[in-house]
């Protein structure tokens, strides 16, 4: 896709290890339950509920590379609404590669060529990933106390206050310098002035796109929703932000599927979530390559137009 991977490689450790057990656990809960999951194959309405919810994802990474945009804004970087939104959604792929940061290399690397300093590439990438964090804690209380879980989720808000969000991203900035690939520019820290409010609020749209396209999955092999909406949404919510920080784990994947099959054990036949998590797995993927398709597309299309 045009895209040039830089020459950093993740640290060794435990890493690699996290995504690793956890894709072998929910493999083997799919080997003992393989007759039943491919008994729940879809009809002509299931495969054509997928498709809207490949469709749903598609819009979502538009909708993520909007609120990425946004921040950018409130980090006082001027730069194009169309051309950093095709550079988040072209990126977006890279996810997927050992380590699971590859995508944040390749976009601090681009946003330096475009004049960014590296401080700023840097909080640009940190900022965004805690802004989806901290949505994603929002939505968790839609499923009920939880055991108090749903109580003490949107608290996470409060890490938007600048006496927390200071010392948080002044540590992250230096815990992540690897990310400027040994670059020797100065990362003095500057205190941000303000919540980025804004970017915030434009990430609950991606995250209620991203899950409207996780229902189509749930309403096509689960057909009886016998935990309800709320705990479904609840359930979403609290596996991708696990997948999301959890080191190592390439797109979440295996963490996901993981933690929701863990928080959904008994309520919902594991069959049946399996067959959901698979799906959606499949469409998240094709969703993220027919956008990044698309961006590649365009941009050889204006090439060829020159």
């Amino acid at each position: 896709m045009g895209l040039k991977l830089p020459s950093w490689r993740p640290p060794g450790g435990l890493r690699p290890w996290v995504a690793g057990i956890s894709l072998l656990l929910v493999l083997l809960a799919l080997w003992s339950h393989g007759q039943e999951v491919l008994a729940l194959a879809p009809d002509q309405r299931g495969w054509a509920l997928l498709i809207l919810g490949l469709a749903l994802t598609v819009v979502a990474q538009w909708a993520n590379g909007l609120a990425w945009w946004a921040l950018l804004r409130w980090l006082q970087l001027a730069l194009p609404l169309l051309e950093m939104v095709q550079l988040f959604v072209r990126t977006n792929l890279l996810k997927y590669l050992p380590g699971g940061i590859w995508h944040q290399v390749d976009r601090v690397r681009l946003l330096r060529q475009r004049g960014a300093s590296g401080r700023r590439a840097l909080l640009a990438v940190l900022l965004e990933a805690l802004l989806m964090v901290i949505a994603a804690f929002c939505l968790i209380p839609f499923g009920g106390v939880q055991g108090g879980l749903g109580v003490v989720a949107p608290f996470a808000l409060l890490l938007l206050r600048p006496r927390w969000l200071n010392p948080l991203l002044e540590r992250l900035l230096r815990s992540k310098r690897k990310l400027l690939q040994n670059s020797d520019e100065p990362l003095d820290f500057e205190p941000l002035q303000g919540a980025p409010w804004q970017p915030l609020l434009l990430e609950f749209p991606f995250l209620l796109l991203r899950f409207s396209g996780f229902a189509c999955c749930v309403i096509c092999f689960s057909a009886g929703h016998p935990v309800g909406w709320g705990s479904w949404l609840a359930g979403f919510a609290m596996a991708w932000s696990v997948g999301l920080v959890v080191p190592g784990a390439p797109g979440g994947l295996g963490v996901f599927e993981l933690v929701l099959l863990a928080r959904l054990a008994g309520a919902v036949p594991e069959a049946e979530v399996l067959a959901v998590l698979v799906s959606y797995r499949l469409i998240s993927v094709a969703a993220e390559l027919l956008a990044a398709g698309g961006v590649e597309l365009d941009r050889r299309a204006s090439l060829g137009a020159r």
